[in-house]
């Protein structure tokens, strides 16, 4: 019984997708100001804000403290709809995310997944077009966001 427990565990952690690359961009503004700036670069670029979660705010309604930290929440359909014909379950990782967060030396930063990597081990090609305009939203958007 143990044999099977285990194989059927080596089964379900091979078919999981890899831990995605983070990327990050820093930026010299405070992090509610780096999200603002994130979100209107966002709505400039015809994109939807979905959610900002305050992670920060909410450690503090329970009376524990977390550095400065807020994750926005976005996506465009013509954009994320081809990733799901793909593969239905690229809907785990849409719409986009960038976490922005202060560090324990103060410094602020844009962070989110490599695309690539976060659609690792789903029926995806690594060369899908979706996925390099992916990249080169994020890109684009937190740069425009960082001030860069």
């Amino acid at each position: 019984m143990k044999k099977i427990l285990i194989a059927g565990a080596i089964a379900l952690s091979s078919t999981l997708p890899a831990q995605a690359e983070l990327l990050s961009v820093p930026s010299n503004k405070s992090v509610a100001q780096t999200v603002d700036a994130l979100a209107a670069a966002v709505e400039n670029a015809g994109a939807k804000v979905f959610a900002r979660v305050d992670h920060a705010g909410g450690a503090a309604k329970v009376g524990a403290e977390l550095s400065d930290a807020e994750l926005l929440i976005f996506g465009n359909p013509k954009i994320g709809t081809p990733a799901m014909q793909a593969d239905i379950k690229a809907g785990l990782f849409l719409p986009l995310k960038v976490l922005a967060y202060e560090d324990a030396q103060g410094q602020v930063h844009l962070t989110y997944e490599d695309p690539a990597q976060m659609f690792a081990g789903l029926d995806i090609a690594e060369d899908a077009a979706f996925i390099a305009t992916m990249r080169g939203a994020l890109a684009k958007l937190t740069a425009a966001a960082a001030g860069e």
